[in-house]
């Protein structure tokens, strides 16, 4: 890749705060049939993998923003850096992992982003409303009944992922490892793009009916799915998304509906590479740290079958 990023060594419809009640509580069933692209797993090529000596364990480098990355114009916050690890497995997967906890930006939700690079108006509801051209920037996230915030789970829940990931091989993007990420939708979607071979933002849905997992994807519309970079990637997110769902049933973890729901976020708008919101539950589920490690045992456990697929 060309892209000239700064290294040093060493964060709807956003897909921040999901509040899909506005969308059908039934997940969308897509009756098209998902072609397993090549996302590049074994071949690709990214510039921070270039920048790690092959012999080195578990090193951490510091990857800054790079103005000239496509679709860098349309973030605001982009000022802080995200974390690459390396993993120092005997057996390194040569895959980067972009793990993404959702919210935890101060001062996201009081700017805005455009939904769609062509400035098209969003087709369906959720946390932003179908007909909407712009989109909190990051919102707050929602609270557990017992008033815990989402965003202090989905980063513990990152950490766990992480950890796991590493141990297993799998290299890992961090976008967010602290309360305040200054990072908004957009730019956690362009680092991601531009540094790793997946994408998967962490999130909890603001029900309280401890739903289970699922997966939010590109929806069956016909003016989303012919929209760039949708068109050219639709098909490569929902073979993700759908691996992560039967490794969480490998995990024993509950599963909402089919797994599936069909919304347009900014995530999915902007991403060129893999790339799922997941929400592994809701206001009302279990998120102790036993609950947390056996979510990101399914993951895990998703990530080998859609490794194993490509």
């Amino acid at each position: 890749m060309s892209h000239r990023t700064q290294y040093t060594e060493q964060q709807s419809d956003d897909e921040i705060s999901r509040d899909v009640k506005g969308v059908s509580e039934e997940p969308a069933v897509s009756d098209n049939d998902i072609s397993e692209e090549d996302t590049g797993a074994e071949n690709s090529e990214h510039p921070v993998k270039d920048i790690v000596a092959e012999e080195a364990e578990d090193t951490e480098t510091l990857i800054e923003w790079d103005e000239e990355w496509e679709y860098a114009s349309f973030s605001v916050i982009h000022s802080d850096p995200v974390t690459y690890y390396r993993s120092g497995s005997s057996e390194r997967k040569n895959f980067v992992v972009a793990v993404n906890a959702g919210h935890g930006t101060s001062g996201g939700s009081s700017v805005r982003t455009q939904c769609n690079p062509d400035g098209s108006p969003k087709v369906t509801g959720g946390s932003t409303a179908e007909g909407s051209t712009t989109a909190t920037a990051v919102s707050g996230g929602t609270s557990f009944l017992d008033g815990t915030s989402e965003a202090s789970i989905t980063l513990k829940l990152a950490v766990t992922l992480k950890d796991l990931l590493l141990e297993n091989g799998y290299d890992v993007l961090m976008i967010r490892e602290g309360e305040d990420a200054q990072i908004d939708n957009v730019a956690r979607t362009v680092y991601a793009n531009n540094n790793a071979d997946c994408h998967i933002a962490l999130h909890y849905d603001s029900t309280e009916t401890d739903k289970g997992f699922f997966y939010i994807g590109v929806p069956d519309i016909a003016e989303y799915k012919s929209m760039e970079p949708v068109a050219s990637h639709w098909q490569e997110h929902d073979v993700l998304g759908q691996a992560l769902v039967a490794g969480e049933e490998q995990a024993g973890v509950g599963i909402y509906g089919n797994g599936f729901m069909g919304v347009d976020l900014t995530q999915i708008s902007y991403s060129t590479i893999p790339s799922v919101d997941v929400e592994v539950g809701d206001r009302a589920s279990d998120y102790s740290q036993e609950s947390l490690d056996k979510l990101a045992e399914g993951m895990l456990n998703g990530l080998n079958i859609y490794t194993e697929q490509q």
